[in-house]
């Protein structure tokens, strides 16, 4: 069997270490890729696949991209999901032996992106180590981009699960011995890399907390670092050292946090409530975060997403928030000013962690000199007016603009540097003896080359003669052959012969290229040397660089919260801890901002400890059910990350969890229909809902047949009622179900008001007490465009069934409300209630009901449909076919 020649033998070695991950080789200008990878990376990527020859029999399987052009793609195969790996020439083919050495300098995953042409400005991109054993779970999060690390600890798998997906992670660790196949089963429906690694084994003798601080210079945050933790973040940093090839000495800070000191948002309730991506296309914009969003920062914008994630539980920590951003609600001159400044701060957490991870460019420390300079404004205006709050006294305290920083750069680095670190331009003159003799070498023999054109063409004559320099052949002398007879006999050297042109080269010229090139080549050398000292001087004080701007990012969401309250005329909620929840004209913040042009209808909302804990909503669809409920829920978030909210006037007992069922959705992959999924949305709301939670379930019970509905309807909310007593809010359309009333002490009926004017129907979308005797359907079905005609013929067919049932339906409101609730019973159209099957009398006996053969069969019929599973249309065709039986 046929070798592999030298170079390919080197690319096999490298691969075998890196066979999960695209290997990007390095020859010349192009990185390439072999075999699989080829194959695999041009389908990905969109390339020509071609192939070469390298010592085997057949040709290898080969495609490429330009060095400089690099990002772009691996950006591509990254945001797939792939892993790619690296792999740089380490020496200089012109000096090497055989062949040239290279290495694989990264691996690039898609949790441990740098880049920023790889990231969204405002959003975190977090790798997350899992340690799972014995029922508990530790979770470490780190952003290398950005510097942040967070640690905690979890009791239980959902409680993992909810903790992970806060994070929306790119990547996910797990360094568990066991439990793997669970993780792996837990994360399958979400866009997640998982990765398998063995963690490192904690010191048995050492403190945990001591072996913690061992890597980072500070650990924030209350709470002991037990053993589970400790393995979680040894795993995320070994990881990282694996993957990076260098320290992370931007990851300096460590945050402990008890997930009990913030709101739980499970994945249901983040969906269905849309915080920050919206169900239909996942888009940003129409989520509770594109609405919140007024920060002129990227980290502004990250950090408030984590509050948006994250709201608090602690009556003073909101307060505290509230109270800053109350100063600038007020202050809005000094706002202003404030967002002025803040729009001249670039992205100083990333730029941070560039700088500290070796990558950064010139550019970029212009743009950190550039934001440090909008520093003292932004103090100066904070200092004016922050003496009423602690929050913002703080902040300002913080507020580091780094003058030293700020002069190494303006003293080093040129105010409009190229983009290339190796090509010289950027270090100022001045800044360095050496480099400045260096460049008046190059400049004067510049200057030399460029007057010899003249003296040339002066002494021979031609004025067509030219002198060029190109990277091959250096500098010449070129002549068309047309003027060659005019050469002075031997003044010239031949160099190169072209198609209408010869090249030439004279002694003196060589020389002064020489000086020039060399001179070129070490004041290329020398600025790249003096950029990097430059860097690593400014890395030893990334810490200064990343507190200042944590605290930023903190007055830029502060003033993004303030902007919009007084915007759209906000209220500041008053924070109690009595089980409160009352709600003048409450508004829902993202509808009320996407109709702008239209008014919205405000609502009240009234809950209490002891008394009215859960309304019954009834009502007829596009009444507006669905978003006063989604606002209850959304003006609980706002109100707890510290921020005003769209009501009249508002009181607010924090509650630790909300609980959604809302909207209709079916898991097709999963094999779940939409009843499954939300029974599945239910059960986690009954298994994990306490007194002091929040649960909103809309059209609760519909999917399956009325009778079961209603069933696990009144079900549902006895149990919530009796035995969780939490606040809840709960739709339906079984406006039966409203006689509730009488029997559960803390539940009252609404509804959504309606007028009707002849045959038109208003919504009037304002709550109401008491509950709805329609549902409206057929309106929905004739504002939704369905033809005239099934509207006509379902209207004769609604008066034709409520005539036949009304009876029935009576009498069972009226008497049958404690066997309905001890044992539902399946309603009889026909005014008749199933009774149970006997030994000597048959279950539906046609002679007791007067019924013929026909008829009986009609019943059964009836009985046996599943209607709610029907379309409109087919339960119009089912009743017109049994009509017709009846008509025979």
């Amino acid at each position: 069997m046929a070798k592999h020649t030298p170079m390919m033998e080197q690319y096999l070695s490298i691969k075998e270490q890196y066979q999960d991950a695209f290997l990007f080789f390095r020859l010349g200008d192009f990185y390439e890729l072999f075999f699989e990878d080829a194959v695999k990376a041009a389908q990905e990527l969109e390339i020509t696949l071609t192939g070469r020859g390298g010592g085997a029999e057949e040709r290898i399987p080969m495609c490429g991209v330009p060095y400089h052009s690099v990002d772009t793609y691996i950006a591509q195969l990254i945001d797939k999901g792939y892993k790619v790996a690296i792999c740089e020439q380490m020496e200089d083919p012109k000096q090497a032996k055989g062949v040239v050495k290279r290495e694989v300098t990264r691996l690039i995953t898609p949790g441990t992106v740098m880049e920023g042409n790889f990231l969204t400005d405002k959003e975190n991109n977090y790798l997350v180590a899992v340690y799972a054993v014995d029922g508990a779970a530790a979770l470490a999060a780190c952003d290398i981009s950005t510097g942040e690390f967070y640690l905690t600890e979890v009791d239980s798998e959902t409680a993992l699960l909810d903790e992970i997906l806060r994070y929306n992670p790119s990547e996910v660790i797990d360094c568990s011995q066991i439990n793997r196949f669970s993780l792996k089963d837990m994360l399958a429906p979400h866009p997640i890399v998982l990765t398998f690694v063995s963690a490192p084994e904690a010191d048995g003798g050492v403190d945990y907390d001591e072996q913690l601080a061992r890597h980072f210079n500070e650990v924030a945050g209350a709470g002991h670092c037990s053993g589970n933790m400790l393995r979680a973040t040894l795993g995320l940093l070994a990881y990282l050292k694996e993957t990076q090839k260098r320290t992370m000495d931007h990851l300096h800070r460590i945050e402990l946090y008890e997930p009990a000191a913030y709101m739980v948002l499970d994945q249901f309730t983040r969906r269905n409530l849309e915080l920050v991506e919206t169900i239909r296309d996942m888009s940003r914009k129409g989520s509770l975060l594109w609405m919140l969003d007024q920060t002129s920062t990227a980290m502004g914008g990250r950090l408030l997403r984590r509050w948006v994630d994250r709201p608090l539980l602690s009556k003073a920590a909101i307060e505290k928030r509230q109270q800053a951003v109350e100063v600038l609600y007020h202050e809005w001159l000094a706002r202003e000013e404030i967002r002025r400044a803040l729009k001249e701060v670039y992205d100083l957490e990333r730029l941070a962690g560039r700088i500290a991870y070796g990558s950064a460019s010139a550019r970029d420390l212009i743009q950190l000199k550039s934001s440090l300079l909008a520093i003292p404004a932004l103090k100066q205006q904070l200092e004016d007016i922050a003496t009423t709050s602690n929050s913002l006294q703080e902040i300002t305290a913080q507020l580091d603009a780094c003058p030293d920083i700020v002069e190494i750069i303006d003293q080093g680095i040129t105010d409009d540097p190229p983009l290339a670190l190796k090509e010289g331009g950027l270090i100022k003159d001045g800044y360095d003896e050496y480099l400045d003799r260096l460049r008046t070498a190059s400049r004067d023999g510049k200057q030399w080359i460029a007057s010899l054109e003249k003296q040339e063409r002066e002494a021979t004559g031609i004025r067509s003669l030219k002198v060029g320099y190109n990277k091959v052949f250096g500098y010449y002398i070129e002549v068309t052959r047309a003027n060659l007879a005019a050469l002075p006999e031997g003044r010239y050297e031949r160099k190169q012969t072209l198609a209408n042109a010869e090249r030439f080269i004279t002694p003196e010229l060589k020389e002064k290229e020489a000086l020039i090139l060399e001179a070129d080549e070490k004041r290329t050398e020398l600025e790249y040397q003096l950029f990097v000292e430059i860097r690593d001087k400014i890395a030893g004080q990334v810490k200064r660089l990343q507190d200042l701007a944590l605290q930023v990012a903190a007055v830029d969401v502060i003033q993004s919260l303030a902007a919009l309250a007084q915007e759209r005329s906000y209220t500041k909620p008053a924070i109690v801890e009595d089980g409160r929840v009352e709600i003048a004209d409450g508004r829902h913040p993202v509808v009320e901002t996407v109709v702008a042009e239209q008014s919205f209808v405000p609502n009240d909302t009234h809950l209490l400890a002891d008394g009215q804990q859960m309304m019954l909503i009834t009502g007829p669809n596009m009444a507006g059910k669905s978003t006063y409920m989604r606002q209850v829920a959304l003006i609980m978030i706002m109100a707890q990350l510290g921020s005003f909210v769209p009501a009249q006037k508002a009181v607010i007992t924090p509650v630790d969890r909300i609980f959604t069922r809302i909207g209709a959705a079916d898991d097709l992959v999963g094999g779940q229909s939409t009843f499954m999924v939300e029974m599945k949305e239910i059960e986690v709301t009954l298994r994990n809902a306490n007194a002091r939670s929040l649960v909103i379930i809309d059209e609760l019970g519909r999917g399956t047949s009325t009778s079961e509905g209603m069933s696990i309807a009144q079900a549902v909310i006895e149990y919530l009622h009796d035995d969780v007593g939490c606040k809840t809010l709960v739709s339906t359309h079984y406006h039966e179900l409203s006689h509730l009333e009488d029997t559960l002490d803390n539940l009252k009926n609404y509804h959504m008001a309606v007028e009707e004017s002849g045959d038109s129907v208003v919504f009037l979308r304002k709550l109401i007490a008491g509950p709805a005797d329609k549902s409206y359907g057929i309106y929905c079905a004739q504002i939704a465009g369905i033809p005239d005609r099934v509207i006509q013929r379902a209207n004769h067919l609604l008066e034709e069934f409520v005539g036949s049932s009304e009876g029935g339906a009576h009498r069972l409101a009226a008497n049958e409300t404690a066997a309905f609730q001890s044992e539902p019973q399946q309603l009889d159209l026909f005014g008749t209630i199933e009774e149970p099957a006997s030994t000597t009398e048959p279950a539906y006996s046609n002679e007791r009901n007067g019924q013929s053969s026909v008829e009986s069969q009609i019943v059964k019929k009836l009985k046996d449909a599943d209607l709610m599973a029907m379309t409109p249309l087919d339960a119009i065709n089912f009743v017109f076919e049994l009509k017709k039986q009846l008509a025979k």
